[in-house]
């Protein structure tokens, strides 16, 4: 079986687990923040990977994690995939659920960094002008990264939407 086919495979069966327990719309935020954590992350993503480590202890690493912070579903689903040996796959994976899960509710992802966490209210907007800017429904996922320094670099499929400080200022370099 090929590495995409399995990172299918794995995403559909995710899938399946969680709209058929009636929490889809929260496990696939939950997954969706923890495999942006792994992979900004160096300690926990070698913490998961290490083969040297049993998987045992690496499953109890994600539950120690998640558990309490996160629905049963998502610590029982990322350890699943972690004690499979599928951990370098996590974020495929989770992105790979995203996009089903946003299939099946008929809307596009996009994918926003922002330098800080948005408010409730400052993520309702955006994805309103977001929507309102490409006439499509979107499913929002916001990742906090420090690099952005400020604005929003949104991505929605192939389209990028770069409205940060650091692309004005290279905007106005190159006018001068």
């Amino acid at each position: 079986m090929s590495g995409d086919a399995m990172i299918e495979g794995y995403a559909r069966a995710l899938f399946e687990v969680a709209r058929a327990e009636g929490t889809l719309d929260e496990v696939e935020d939950e997954l969706f923040r923890f495999a942006r954590s792994y992979e900004s992350s160096d300690a926990l993503r070698n913490a998961l990977t290490d083969e040297h480590i049993p998987a045992e202890k690496r499953q109890a690493i994600v539950e120690d994690l998640l558990g309490g912070k996160t629905t049963t579903t998502t610590v029982q689903l990322v350890s699943m995939v972690v004690g499979s040996g599928r951990s370098r796959d996590l974020p495929a994976i989770v992105d790979s659920l995203v996009a089903r899960a946003s299939s099946a509710k008929q809307l596009d992802v996009a994918e926003v960094r922002t330098a800080v966490a948005l408010t409730d209210d400052q993520q309702a907007r955006l994805k309103a002008a977001l929507e309102n800017a490409t006439g499509k429904s979107i499913n929002l996922k916001t990742i906090v990264d420090p690099s952005v320094v400020g604005g929003v670099v949104a991505t929605i499929g192939d389209t990028v939407i770069d409205d940060t400080v650091r692309t004005r200022i290279d905007q106005l370099k190159s006018r001068l």
